[in-house]
Formats: structure tokens, sequence, C-alpha cells
């Protein structure tokens, strides 16, 4: 990727203090991009504006929490004031939920994980989408996850919200398709970063790809010549799916 593909863009990534939020916000600052992080962690925000500093490149940083959706709405009018655009939305920020059978979930944990995965994305995408539509090439990439298609045991919530996000990921690329915007979405697979630990707290990390590797798949997403829109790159098997339209 060439450090300045990205030159002059600007791009908005929600759960920027770590993970794959950190390692995508890096990783766009490092082929030119602004960065707009987005994240409730001041000190992980103030690391990463660190890191892309050291890299030669420029972030703003916004803690905020996703579930604000009155901060996201002053966010988006900030930007439009700043830039009267938005070039990259990516939308990372989620949480796992707890690990239980469905009938034993608290209602105030379910609530709060659709609330983060589920809602908050779709405020997102409410809040950005005029200014992505006033972009030549407006892209967005939201983290899903392979809960959404492989339901396992006691991870109910979690499979229902990222089931859900696609959902409304794909909805929107349909009714932005004859736009300049493109939006698709970005499965990571098992990754070496702390949600997947608090998951899998057996596992050998090191056996995982680390964050570094699934950002550098979303940075090509986020190009203005990337054309592809509603479908679903799997990082593991490095294949762009799509999804069969209804007939």
């Amino acid at each position: 990727m060439s450090p300045g593909a990205l030159s002059d863009r600007i791009a908005l990534v929600t759960g920027a203090s770590r993970g794959i939020g950190a390692a995508a916000a890096l990783a766009l600052a490092r082929a030119g991009a602004h960065v707009v992080a987005v994240a409730r962690t001041v000190g992980g925000l103030e690391e990463l504006d660190d890191a892309i500093r050291a890299a030669g490149g420029s972030a703003t940083l916004v803690p905020l929490n996703m579930t604000d959706f009155a901060g996201l709405a002053r966010l988006a009018g900030a930007l439009n004031e700043r830039y009267g655009r938005l070039d990259i939305l990516v939308g990372n920020a989620g949480i796992v939920g707890p690990s239980s059978p469905l009938e034993h979930i608290p209602l105030k944990d379910w609530e709060e994980v659709m609330k983060v995965n589920v809602t908050a994305n779709w405020q997102l995408i409410c809040a950005m989408d005029a200014l992505l539509r006033r972009s030549d090439a407006g892209r967005a990439v939201f983290v899903t996850s392979g809960a959404a298609h492989n339901m396992r045991p006691y991870r109910g919530v979690y499979s229902t919200s990222k089931a859900a996000l696609e959902a409304i990921a794909r909805t929107y690329a349909a009714e932005t398709e004859r736009t300049a915007v493109r939006v698709n979405l970005i499965n990571p697979g098992p990754t070496r970063t702390r949600m997947r630990a608090q998951v899998m707290p057996g596992e050998d990390p090191m056996t995982l790809p680390p964050a570094e590797e699934v950002a550098d798949a979303i940075v090509p997403l986020c190009m203005p010549e990337f054309s592809e829109t509603g479908r679903l790159y799997d990082f593991p098997t490095r294949r762009l799916m799509s999804f069969r339209k209804p007939e």
C-alpha cells in the first residue's frame, strides 16, 4: 500500500483505542488519511495518537461512548463544519456480552449488546450518511464476525447482534448503490485481541494473527478505486463474498 494512497482523505474509526480499531486507524493514517479516532478510553486514544504521529500521520481524538447518540450527531456536525464531508467510515466498536444460554441472559445485558453492536451502528449511519454522500468516493466498512453465520451454544446474543449488523450494512449498501458510497463488511476471524481472549481464555494468542494483519485487509476496502458494495471480505479465507439477491 502506497504511503500516500489515502492522502487528503478523512477517515472515522470507532472502537479505535485498541485491537482491530487501533490497528485500522494506524494503517489508514500510514496510508495518508487524517484519522478521526473514536473510543471511550482516553488513554488508549492517546497511545494511538502517539503511534500515528510517530508514523508521520495525523489524527483527531474523540472520546465518545458509541451509545451517546446525541454525541454522534454532534460529531457529524463538527465534521461537516470542518471538512464538509467524510471519505471513510470504519464501524469497528463492539462488545461480546455474556456467555450464557439464551434463557439465562439478563435483559439488561441483551439490551446493552444490541445497543452497542446494532443500534449504535445504525445511528452512526444516520449521523454520517450525508457526509459520506458528499465524498467523491465514500467508503464504509463494518466489522462483523463469523458468529453471524456460525451459531454456537452460549454465544446467542453476540451472534444475533452481528447478524443484525450485517443486515443493516447490506441494506445501507442497497440504498446507496446508485451513489458514490460503497458499503462492505469484513469478518476478521479469530484475531489476537483482548476481546478474543475474553471469549477464549484458554487459547494461545500467539497462534492467532495479530490485529495489524486484519487492518491491512481493511485499508483496500477503503480505497476510492474499490468499487464493490454489499460484499463481505472473509479474512481467514481471503475471499470477497457476495450475498444472493432476492429474485
